[in-house]
């Protein structure tokens, strides 16, 4: 049977606006196997997870589970995990780490803080810091999820591991699993898919050097569907790399059709109309799916700079 990633890649599915939403990340180090719904069926108590996910509701963070890549073998000790937390909207991005051996902490963070861009109750509750190591790679290793995750991300993670990059860890679901492997690179917030070796470098090289690979890129995650796609699209009309000088200030109309605004940190704007379409022929959206299905698709119809004089009439 072919695979959802084969299918969508023989019919040139556009990765365009596919990341995952979230304004920060909360990432939770657990080591061993994951099942299909991590939180709750990894070795991570599954009441915590439990209350992870319902505190997390509607606060803008999406909680993940990352392990290092290879062997996932879990001693059950209260070993020292790694936290992290990262705000991703352009002009506001940050990086915090911790470490903890009781995810139950976790439980006392502000989650509707942390969503906002207020990163006080992670200083305070687990003792995090500003990160300064290697930018971070995290690959969708879940196979019990989707079994694309697991042939096409491990294999991906581990050469990335090999090859020196000290960023990388396995993660748990970032959706669109027939764009594997996926990857979320931090601390922008930008969802790559299809990605190789060589797009995962480069990605991790425009964080070093602060500016966004645009090839394989989905969007940035701190956007809804449609700003993703204007977002990229101005960084296509305007030539502009730059990480954090493109912002999502308002988005007009609704489905199937938006007007976004999308202003530079220079001034300039511009409106783009974006439409809804769907993926045809219907396709497999996951290995799992028991039925075929037509994806939405964000198609950018126009990109119009707003001047100045048009502003004021």
């Amino acid at each position: 049977m072919s695979r959802c990633a084969t299918v969508s890649r023989s019919l040139d599915e556009p990765l365009s606006a596919t990341a995952a939403t979230a304004t920060t990340w909360l990432l939770l180090e657990q080591p061993g196997p994951w099942g299909a719904k991590a939180l709750t069926s990894s070795h991570l108590d599954p009441a915590v997870g439990r209350a992870l996910e319902a505190a997390a509701d509607g606060t803008g963070v999406r909680v993940a589970l990352i392990r290092r890549p290879g062997r996932h073998a879990d001693p059950g000790t209260s070993e020292i995990r790694r936290v992290y937390a990262a705000h991703t909207v352009p002009g506001r991005v940050w990086l915090h780490g911790a470490v903890t051996r009781d995810p139950r902490r976790l439980l006392d963070l502000d989650l509707p803080a942390l969503g906002a861009g207020d990163h006080r109750s992670f200083a305070a509750v687990l003792g995090g810091r500003p990160y300064t190591g290697d930018p971070l790679a995290l690959v969708c290793t879940n196979g019990k999820r989707d079994r694309c995750c697991a042939l096409q991300g491990r294999p991906l993670a581990a050469e990335l591991a090999a090859a020196g990059e000290n960023g990388v860890w396995e993660v748990t679901h970032l959706g669109g699993h027939r764009f594997a492997p996926t990857v979320l690179v931090l601390p922008y917030g930008y969802v790559y898919g299809r990605a190789g070796t060589a797009t995962v470098k480069a990605a991790l090289d425009g964080v070093r050097e602060g500016r966004v690979a645009v090839e394989g890129c989905r969007g940035c995650s701190a956007f809804e569907r449609p700003g993703q796609a204007a977002e990229l699209a101005v960084r296509s009309v305007a030539g502009e790399h730059r990480a954090g000088v493109l912002g999502v200030v308002r988005t007009d109309g609704a489905a199937p059709r938006w007007e976004v605004t999308v202003v530079h940190a220079d001034g300039r704007r511009w409106r783009v109309t974006v439409a809804r379409g769907a993926s045809l022929p219907p396709r497999q959206e996951s290995c799992g799916a028991a039925v075929l299905g037509t994806p939405a698709r964000m198609n950018v119809v126009a990109v119009r700079e707003v001047r100045p004089t048009a502003l004021a009439s």
